[in-house]
């Protein structure tokens, strides 16, 4: 087994201390910074979330499994940037106004940094103006909404609304999620998708991002 092959086999059993040794010694070897994140990091990741979305794990597994990535990937991130190295894209993500639920959204969260996003964290009960604030300053291409309760959704038409009269509505594509929303309630309320799972958002942001 190689290297990186062992560092996506650690991450995978939610190994944070064998990650960042492993991490560690390919630095010491000289090895690309971006190859490490690529074939070691997100490569594991990566397959969490497949096993995720195929309910062959569940959360806990995932938020070991993002821990351990993310103790490696702080050892990555000063030479990624010495590197030149670009995240392949950027998003903002918050559960909508009203809605204090974040396990679903911190679960997208993982997902997508599992994909090599940079993703700002707004947090729960953000006002329609937050997220479309942070979009327009922090050049997202991606706005994420999550709501757990029938009583917020509501909320995340206020967003698409708010979007288009700052003007930015075209640059960014707004994404929604939550255990009571369907595609129907997306394309109702104008945004871009809907996904039903935390993997299939990541996925979906990559091909967002990626057109």
């Amino acid at each position: 087994m190689n290297l990186f092959e062992e560092i996506s086999e650690n991450l995978q059993k939610g190994n944070a201390r064998g990650v960042k040794d492993l991490v560690q010694q390919a630095i010491d070897e000289r090895r690309p910074a971006k190859e490490i994140l690529d074939e070691g990091l997100l490569s594991g990741m990566s397959i969490i979330g497949e096993k995720f979305k195929n309910n062959e794990i569940f959360v806990p597994e995932v938020l070991v499994a993002a821990r351990a990535m993310n103790m490696g990937a702080a050892l990555l991130k000063p030479l990624l940037k010495e590197a030149g190295v670009k995240a392949c894209g950027k998003a903002c993500i918050g559960t909508v106004k009203g809605d204090l639920h974040d396990i679903g959204k911190n679960l997208v969260k993982m997902m997508m940094e599992g994909k090599g996003f940079e993703v700002i964290d707004l947090g729960t009960d953000v006002a329609p103006e937050t997220f479309v604030e942070t979009a327009a300053k922090e050049n997202c291409q991606i706005i994420c909404l999550s709501a757990l309760l029938t009583t917020t959704m509501s909320g995340m038409e206020d967003v698409v609304k708010a979007a288009e009269a700052a003007g930015i509505r075209d640059k960014v594509k707004i994404m929604v999620g939550g255990a009571p929303l369907t595609d129907a309630f997306c394309r109702k309320i104008g945004a871009d998708a809907y996904a039903p799972d935390a993997a299939s958002a990541a996925d979906k942001a990559v091909e967002f991002c990626s057109a």
